[in-house]
């Protein structure tokens, strides 16, 4: 990667439009993200965020959302509804035959199930709107120890007006997302994921080196990098198996004959079983807070998984990480409709025999690649928590490994899309 490239990216008219047009919609996503719905004490907020840690059960969700979420914003949801709503449809698709039959109608049936997706996400966001804001009506519960009044006028007309206003800004993101996708460059909702990410960064860095001095923020930055670089190494990390395509003659054509290969990175789940687990992980302490309730099981939620950083939450955190991967990889990749489909175009791979002795063959290596993929991605998820915490920062930094998964993968995708752009334009791109 040059800074040539770069120049090269910007110098091609239609190129340099799509990138453009990517910050501006970043821009307006970030706009969005620091205007308060209307009815909220902004002063307030900005006193609770002042007075008391981050580091709490919301942490991952605040992160994803930019900050946005405890600030009450217009965006205050972030694109978290709309990720909950794609993970639970792509659950579905394995249950329901009719969105599995949807799934394999190519374009047509793609399009019927982001409609899908887009009304389930309206529905959760209505749903998460109204949580988030019945916790911010009672003092000290959004912000633990911090008794400022976030909403002081609670009429009922009021508090639905901010339910429509944070449906709303979910709807625009999901927008937003979609535009970027189309007349921009790179996966739209990966890219906003990014920028919420990106946004809290320097402020959590500069945090650690106010109020913990040199050697913690040194000690901070060591951890990151070498996360950083586990990330970027596993991520880029496949097992490619050998396919051959055998030439047959169709009317007076030669088709076949080529070889490829079919790439099975070692983390084929992503950042999905991250996110899920830490969602679902939120749910006992939301149910808590809404509930109110005293009892020993309620108490013993509240002391275990309150904070996101004590040892039974990282180790449900860990355990729930490596289920879902398992999960996720077995509905998103299918062994026998990949060896169908190689079948019907007269693809083999060397050595094995076409039909049911490939679809084993290549569930036998999805299952060994996913093993470590699983342990990587627990990993990942709780290591950089243990770390942080042995530092004694751990109440004060939230950026870890799954903002660094998150990071290293929307970049690395997004710099392969302008450079394969880049090189069909000029033959030259980031990547030698």
């Amino acid at each position: 990667m040059h800074l040539s490239a770069f120049v090269a990216a910007f110098r091609t008219p239609d190129l340099r439009k799509k990138l453009l047009f990517t910050l501006a919609m970043l821009a307006v996503f970030r706009l969005g993200s620091v205007v308060p719905t209307p009815g909220v004490d902004y002063s307030a907020i900005q006193r609770c965020i002042d007075q008391t840690s981050d580091n709490s059960v919301y942490a991952v969700i605040n992160l994803f959302s930019g900050g946005a979420l405890l600030q009450l914003s217009v965006f205050a949801l972030g694109i978290m509804p709309y990720i909950t709503a794609s993970i639970i449809i792509q659950l579905l698709t394995v249950v329901i035959p009719r969105l599995e039959m949807l799934k394999k109608e190519g374009q047509s049936g793609q399009a019927k199930i982001t409609q899908y997706t887009r009304y389930l996400t309206i529905g959760l966001a209505i749903l998460q709107s109204t949580a988030i804001l019945s916790l911010a009506r009672t003092p000290g519960q959004l912000f633990s120890g911090c008794n400022e009044q976030l909403i002081p006028n609670q009429s009922p007309l009021l508090i639905v007006v901010m339910v429509i206003v944070m449906t709303a800004g979910t709807a625009v993101i999901m927008w937003l997302g979609e535009l970027i996708t189309e007349r921009g460059v790179g996966n739209g909702m990966s890219l906003l994921i990014f920028t919420s990410i990106i946004a809290t960064i320097p402020a959590q860095f500069i945090n650690v080196f106010v109020s913990r001095g040199t050697f913690s923020f040194a000690l901070t930055l060591l951890v990151s990098l070498v996360v950083l670089a586990l990330v970027v190494f596993v991520e880029q990390g496949q097992r490619r198996i050998p396919v051959q395509y055998a030439k047959r003659m169709v009317g007076r054509r030669m088709y076949g004959g080529t070889s490829t290969y079919i790439p099975l990175k070692v983390n084929m789940a992503g950042v999905i079983p991250v996110i899920f687990a830490s969602s679902l992980l939120f749910l006992p302490t939301l149910l808590v807070q809404l509930t109110g309730s005293q009892a020993e099981w309620a108490q013993w939620i509240a002391t275990n998984f309150s904070t996101g950083t004590t040892t039974w939450y990282l180790l449900f955190f860990f355990f729930m990480t490596v289920f879902f991967t398992y999960f996720y990889v077995s509905i998103t990749f299918n062994p026998v409709d990949v060896a169908d489909n190689m079948k019907k175009y007269g693809g083999f791979i060397p050595g094995i025999r076409a039909g049911k002795p490939t679809a084993e063959y290549l569930s036998y290596v999805l299952n060994r690649l996913t093993f470590p993929g699983a342990i990587y991605l627990g990993a990942i998820a709780v290591v950089p928590v243990f770390a942080f915490n042995l530092i004694g920062i751990g109440d004060q930094f939230v950026f870890g490994g799954i903002s660094l998964l998150i990071v290293v993968g929307v970049g690395l995708d997004t710099v392969k899309q302008i450079d394969s752009q880049l090189q069909q334009r000029n033959y030259e791109g980031f990547l030698r």
